[in-house]
Order: C-alpha cells, then sequence, then structure tokens
C-alpha cells in the first residue's frame, strides 16, 4: 500500500517530529477545531511518539504526518480516531497546521491517501467527520471528497460562551455492495 500521491505522503512520526508536533498541539487558534482544552507537554508528545507504533486494532486510532514530498516538510497531521474494526468504520479528521499551506489543495490530496488506505487496506465500509457548522473551508473540503452531510447535531460544541452547531458527515466505500 503506497501512502503517496502526487505532491504527499503520509508517514507515521518520528521522533524527530517532536518540536513541530509540539508546536501545532499547543496552538491555541486550532483547540477549537480539535476539541483540546489544555496544552500538551513534550514529555507527554514523547511518550506518544514512543507508543505511536502500536496496531490501530490494539489503539482505535492512527495518526500520521503529512509531508510535502518535494523537500520533506511536515505540514500537518491526518488521523483515523474511534475505528471500529467489527462495524468496519472510523472517523478521520485532518489539520494542515503549517497556516502558509492552506489552501493550497495539500489537505485534499492526504484525505485522498488516507480515504484510499482506509477502504483498500483497512477494508473500511465507512468514514465519517463532525465539522463546526462556521468552519466552512472543512465542509468544502469533505464535500469535495464525496463526503455527504447526514445531518446537524444543534447546540453541539461549546466555544467560550457560546454553542455552536455541528455538521456529521459520512462517506461509504464504493467499492463494497450494501
Amino acid at each position: 500500500m503506497n501512502l503517496r500521491k502526487k505532491y504527499l505522503e503520509l508517514r507515521a512520526p518520528e521522533p524527530e517530529d517532536l518540536d513541530v508536533m509540539y508546536r501545532w498541539e499547543n496552538d491555541t487558534d486550532i483547540w477549537q477545531v480539535s476539541n483540546t482544552v489544555a496544552p500538551l507537554s513534550r514529555y507527554v508528545l514523547k511518550q506518544y511518539l514512543e507508543t505511536s507504533q502500536a496496531d490501530i486494532y490494539e489503539t482505535k486510532q492512527l495518526r500520521l504526518m503529512i509531508v510535502r514530498i518535494e523537500d520533506n516538510k511536515p505540514l500537518g497531521m491526518i488521523d483515523l480516531y474511534d475505528f471500529d474494526a467489527f462495524h468496519s468504520r472510523a472517523g478521520v479528521g485532518i489539520a494542515i497546521n503549517e497556516k502558509a499551506e492552506r489552501g493550497k489543495g495539500y489537505a485534499a490530496e492526504a484525505l485522498e491517501i488516507m480515504t484510499d488506505y482506509a477502504f483498500n487496506h483497512l477494508g473500511l465500509v465507512q468514514l465519517y467527520c463532525d465539522i463546526s457548522e462556521d468552519n466552512l473551508a472543512s465542509l468544502n473540503l469533505f464535500k469535495s471528497q464525496n463526503f455527504n452531510i447526514l445531518g446537524k447535531k444543534e447546540a453541539w460544541q461549546k466555544v467560550g460562551t457560546i454553542y455552536k452547531g455541528v455538521f456529521m458527515l459520512q462517506k461509504l466505500n464504493p467499492n463494497r455492495k450494501f
């Protein structure tokens, strides 16, 4: 299974990624999207890196670095989470953490690679995600990758003192018969 396309490759996090992951995980501008409520220490991230090679069937999660091939620069991360082998599904989340690299098509390519991996290697039947009603870039990204909006959970996400609605999206594996 090849986790590369034209511009990007997805790879497991390496110990050398500690500094960039520390910066990204503690960027309060994206905490709302990642449901983060407190900073992570270097120690916690180092422990994660040491154990992140565990199998998705054990941890129920897979986090991969999004890396630009031409210069080997990490641009962000993509996750499969809440992996459910019995029901053949997982949530998917993505972040292009390097702000200057957003809007260049990298998220779409990374999502294509991860979707192909999930459907054709892991044999998943579906992927899903929850996206805040005001995150138009993510909504447009997932809709462009044939994720369908299933509905909206009203007042689902607390941000400061207000509550926002969240759309639930789903993509079914086109190679499976239902």
